[in-house]
């Protein structure tokens, strides 16, 4: 029985499952915990990943292994392979001045145009415009410019800082994908190259970037001769863990809120809310992202004094429109719409409403609320669905699933739990192992009957801020 390997290098923890290559069947699988924070260390995921692995009995069997990450942190690297700074995640916004710097010099056509996506302070391109400005001399140092899975991917094969890896820091043996490329503002999806314009623009010299390699393609091997996969940034990961085709629109409610779906042309939205990114499998991923999910629930649960149980509970025990509390979600800032730096709010709140029942639905429903304004943007750019796929810890609360229906205006189906972004990793090394991408089946765990309750959107539309 060949074994596979895919990790998922997350914002809160890396996870590794290990599946048999022929059925996908789990054989076995590890964690381990990131730190907390909106910069972090890499050296901190090599670290988790070497643990994870641990956890999950190590890497005996396995013939192929592929790294799924977390989009857009901006890992860079001097001309020893040494991490020059701390990354800045994609969940870091104090690169949005930057961002609307680049927009003014540029034009927020130009960039849709020629990278398929207007830069936000999430992506990597505002992040190196940030560095240049704040930090000009650790900007003087950067020779090479890496993403998450890049650098865990380079590190597995045994590249890395002099004294800490056994074939040194070869920096052009740095590889990615198009789907994690994409997320950069500085390569187009629709022409499969850099845009170096863009990186000198924003990091003010040039700097060596990860080879993309295509779908189903190797990196490279380990030391110890297991295939390594391109891997992935986590959102394609996931659609090839689902296994996701037209028609499917994947809802993803984890540390951040992401839509997205996988389409056989680009996407071009020149308002920026809708991300023209490519998948891992060959095709487009237009995708909207929110900053505000799960963690919505884990700070008004908080604040009720429950746990997620709880929650839900008191949610259903509500009516649908929550009595007409309605809660904006914007605890830290938000992507979509583009107000970094905006605060949530709680509206409509009187003394017959103001119970702990309506602020637990008013919870769920907000943040529902900003996920369903993503369906609408992506419907703008072409997409139809014919259902939605609800991935994440979150999407198996009963409270979410059935609020989902009621919130949402097309079938709302849950698949299992799973790691699915893991799982799209396994799909990789599997790819890159056979050379044919496999098709392992997906089990659906609920799919809630339609209950479409407009009243829902209407409230929540008349406080949620609008960006012209």
């Amino acid at each position: 029985m060949a074994l596979v390997a895919g990790v998922d290098s997350s914002t809160q923890s890396c996870k590794i499952v290990i599946r048999d290559a022929e059925t996908g069947a789990v054989v076995r699988s590890g964690r381990a915990s990131h730190p907390d924070g909106t910069e972090v260390d890499p050296t901190a995921w090599w670290g988790a990943l070497l643990t994870a692995v641990a956890d999950a009995g190590g890497l005996d069997g396995v013939e192929a292994i592929s790294v799924a990450g977390q989009q857009h942190g901006m890992v860079v690297l001097d001309a020893d392979g040494h991490v020059i700074r701390d990354a800045l995640l994609w969940n870091d916004t104090r690169s949005a001045p930057a961002a609307r710097d680049l927009i003014e010099e540029v034009g927020a056509e130009e960039f849709a145009r020629r990278t398929g996506s207007v830069p936000v302070a999430s992506f990597t391109l505002t992040k190196l415009r940030w560095l240049r400005d704040a930090e000009p001399e650790n900007a003087a140092r950067v020779a090479a410019v890496a993403l998450p899975h890049d650098w865990l991917t380079w590190r597995l094969r045994g590249y890395g800082p002099v004294g800490e890896s056994p074939l040194g820091p070869v920096l052009e043996e740095l590889t990615t994908d198009r789907s994690d490329a994409s997320g950069t503002s500085y390569w187009s999806p629709a022409t499969g190259e850099y845009d170096r314009d863009f990186l000198v623009r924003a990091l003010g010299h040039d700097a060596l970037l990860p080879r993309v390699l295509g779908p189903g393609e190797r990196a490279g091997t380990t030391p110890d001769g297991i295939v390594v996969g391109v891997g992935a940034g986590d959102n394609a990961g996931a659609a090839l863990g689902l296994g996701a085709a037209s028609g499917d629109v994947v809802v993803s409610i984890g540390t951040s809120g992401t839509v997205f779906a996988v389409t056989d042309e680009p996407a071009l939205d020149t308002t920026g809310a809708v991300a023209g990114f490519a998948d891992a499998s060959g095709e487009f991923l237009p995708l909207i992202a929110t900053l505000n999910a799960a963690r919505v629930l884990s700070s008004v649960a908080g604040l009720l004094g429950v746990d997620h149980d709880g929650l839900a509970s008191l949610a259903l025990s509500a009516e649908p429109g929550a009595g007409g509390v309605v809660l904006v979600p914007y605890f830290e800032g938000e992507r979509t719409p583009n107000l970094p730096d905006a605060t949530a709010s709680f509206h409509g709140l009187s003394l017959a409403s103001n119970t702990r029942a309506n602020v637990a639905r008013a919870a769920i429903e907000g943040m529902l609320c900003g996920l369903a304004a993503g369906l609408d943007a992506v419907r703008a750019v072409g997409v139809r669905e014919k259902r939605l796929l609800f991935i994440g810890g979150a999407a198996q609360n009963v409270a979410v699933a059935q609020i989902a229906a009621q919130v949402f205006d097309a079938p709302v189906v849950v698949p299992a739990p799973g790691e699915y972004v893991a799982d799209g990793a396994a799909v990789q090394a599997a790819w890159a192992l056979t050379g044919a991408r496999p098709a392992w089946p997906l089990t659906i765990a609920a799919e809630p009957a339609p209950d479409f309750r407009p009243v829902i959107r209407e409230q929540y539309a008349r406080y949620a801020p609008v960006v012209e």
